[in-house]
């Protein structure tokens, strides 16, 4: 007589193994110590067997007459059901091996030892924060180009087009490596960056007026969000050197008496190769960047930092300090901290006349330079003092709202 729900549930242990038989070789295994387990007896090849279904009440009565069906069929194909569900159980742990999440994340721990930090660390901001929530689960070798172009197109919506063309970048990799170690058949990313709407490049906003540059310069003067970012602000147009580089200044780089700033190489943009083999690039300090750094020594110089971080004194300024200074005192979309580069190499080379080489090789373009190299680095090194010096001074003149008398001494 076939089983009942509840038969299954209230029987009770005795002190053996007894089966409860459910009819096609299915019975219900109830052990001394109370435990109810599946199982089906079945032949093959001539040989008796048995297949274990799963634990009451776990396994339901309904799914275990399912799967005694199943394994009915199985046998009728020729198929030993014990088999067929061992590799079942192993395709699934494979599958497990080769969701996205794992794949995404060796690769990033791959190639994390040749990429710089700031590189590693865009690479796997786009991994972990649009591309695994949405596929992390997913085994990688069963998700199609239009599943990954439409995360991507959740991102461009949200006004972030530049990202979401860079995240089919990192996905590429990703599906690479997945494809290299056989989990993926091939790379779906190959064209997808056409579903998405053109990139346009566009220049980071950078005044180039002398006078709406002198109204900015006094609006830094009156700001009151404080002396770190204050400063910051100060400096960023007098050295004009990447904001990265400026906001992680370290004390122990700085020679106040020699008016010089080394930057390590370390932290050049440039690959990991380069950082570690190329030379240091030295920015030369006019007097009003001295007095500057002077003043925030008593501020600061019980930290590793120059600009150190407000609610974290042990790390460098946030990213967005400047940039969010600069939107309060109302420069959004007019003046960014990395436009300050522009303002720079746009204003000295058309109001001082100094040698594009000299010029590049201050904004550390080394593919820019015609003579480039360590020698032009250290051979720039008066005329760049003389350049920074002349277009502090010519600041203060924007500032004041005086005319600008042009340099014009060749460096």
């Amino acid at each position: 007589m076939p089983l009942t729900d509840t038969f299954c549930k209230t029987v009770k242990p005795t002190d053996r193994v007894a089966k409860y038989s459910d009819g096609g070789g299915l019975f219900l295994h109830v052990a001394p110590s109370g435990s109810k387990l599946w199982r089906m007896a079945y032949r093959m090849h001539g040989v008796q067997r048995l297949l274990s279904i799963g634990p009451y009440p776990a396994t339901s009565l309904a799914a275990a007459r399912k799967a005694r069906e199943h394994a009915k069929e199985l046998l009728a194909a020729g198929e030993d059901p014990s088999q067929a569900k061992k590799a079942a159980k192993a395709q699934a742990a494979t599958a497990a091996s080769n969701t996205f999440e794992i794949v995404a994340r060796e690769w990033l721990a791959h190639k994390k030892p040749g990429w710089s930090p700031t590189h590693y660390e865009r690479e796997e901001r786009n991994v972990e924060k649009d591309l695994i929530p949405a596929l992390g689960k997913r085994v990688i070798g069963t998700i199609q180009p239009m599943e990954l172009l439409a995360v991507t197109k959740k991102v461009e919506a949200r006004g972030a087009a530049s990202v979401a063309q860079r995240m089919i970048f990192t996905a590429r990799g990703v599906w690479l490596r997945a494809v290299l170690h056989g989990k993926a058949p091939y790379d779906i990313t190959s064209g997808l960056s056409k579903g998405l709407a053109p990139r346009i490049k566009t220049n980071y906003p950078a005044i180039t007026d002398p006078a709406q540059l002198g109204q900015l310069l006094r609006a830094i003067d009156n700001y009151t969000g404080g002396p770190v970012v204050r400063t910051a602000m100060l400096l960023a147009p007098i050295l004009f050197q990447r904001p990265g580089n400026l906001r992680t200044m370290r004390w122990a780089d700085i020679d106040l008496a020699g008016a010089l700033w080394t930057i390590p190489a370390e932290d050049l943009k440039g690959t990991l190769q380069q950082k570690a083999t190329g030379q240091p690039h030295l920015v030369p300090l006019p007097t009003q960047a001295v007095a500057l750094l002077k003043a925030m020594l008593p501020l600061t110089g019980d930290t590793p930092w120059v600009f150190p971080g407000f609610r974290d004194r042990k790390r460098p300024m946030s990213e967005v300090a400047v940039t969010a200074a600069l939107q309060a005192l109302g420069y959004k979309g007019i003046q960014s901290w990395h436009g300050f580069r522009a303002t720079g190499r746009t204003l000295i080379r058309e109001r001082l006349k100094i040698d594009p080489d000299v010029l590049e090789t201050q904004l550390a373009h080394k593919g820019h330079v015609k003579h480039g190299g360590a020698y032009d680095r250290a051979r720039f090194l008066e005329e760049r003092l003389a350049m920074t010096q002349a277009w502090a001074d010519l600041l203060d003149t924007y500032r004041a709202g005086a005319e600008v008398i042009p340099f014009t001494k060749a460096a």
